[in-house]
């Protein structure tokens, strides 16, 4: 079982990552975890992340940004600092953040587990998804696309709509996951914002 931030150490993910984009978009430097005093252990250890920022000035949260590495593939303190800036000025759906508006930004930041592919027949694969835990990636070929737990919480999906937009997401059908060829993986997320 990966083990599970503290609240301060959510905490501390959250400052790293809005220091990390303040720096980026100052000075063009990218932090370096290592160089930030008092860093707890947990962020050496190879993690999962993904950062995003949210559009608070208006009537309505709007997604602003969101980047990640869904594998452990390097320690969490660097891929908290590479995900935020990524966030921030190369996620293809929007205009990179400028300094002015980081102050109206609600950075989140989801640390994951390893996903596991999911082992059943595809009819029963909405029974092995718990909504509200379970993150998802889905991938046939070179396609590929992964929801954050929240997604399906704040968009009230069920689990077969979750599987459908996972798979609409990596720019499938809808119904691609009936499809043996398709495979399908589960992550969870502790979400500190």
């Amino acid at each position: 079982m990966t083990e599970l931030l503290t609240s301060d150490e959510g905490q501390t993910a959250l400052e790293l990552a809005r220091t990390a984009i303040e720096e980026y978009l100052g000075s063009g430097e990218v932090i370096k975890p290592d160089g930030v005093p008092g860093l707890p252990p947990v962020f050496r250890n190879n993690r999962g992340v993904f950062v995003t920022l949210n559009n608070r000035s208006g009537p309505r949260r709007e997604l602003r940004g969101c980047i990640g590495r869904p594998y452990p593939v390097m320690p969490l303190g660097e891929a908290i600092v590479i995900s935020a800036i990524n966030a921030a000025t190369e996620d293809p759906r929007f205009m990179p953040v400028t300094l002015n508006e980081l102050e109206s930004l609600e950075i989140e930041v989801t640390v994951l587990t390893t996903p596991h592919r999911l082992e059943a027949r595809p009819e029963e694969l909405p029974g092995k998804i718990e909504v509200g835990r379970h993150g998802l990636i889905v991938q046939k070929g070179p396609y590929s696309g992964l929801l954050l737990p929240q997604v399906a919480v704040e968009n009230d999906f069920d689990a077969e709509e979750f599987l459908g937009q996972t798979c609409m997401k990596a720019g499938l059908s809808p119904d691609a996951w009936f499809e043996s060829d398709t495979e399908v993986f589960a992550f969870e997320g502790q979400i500190f914002h």
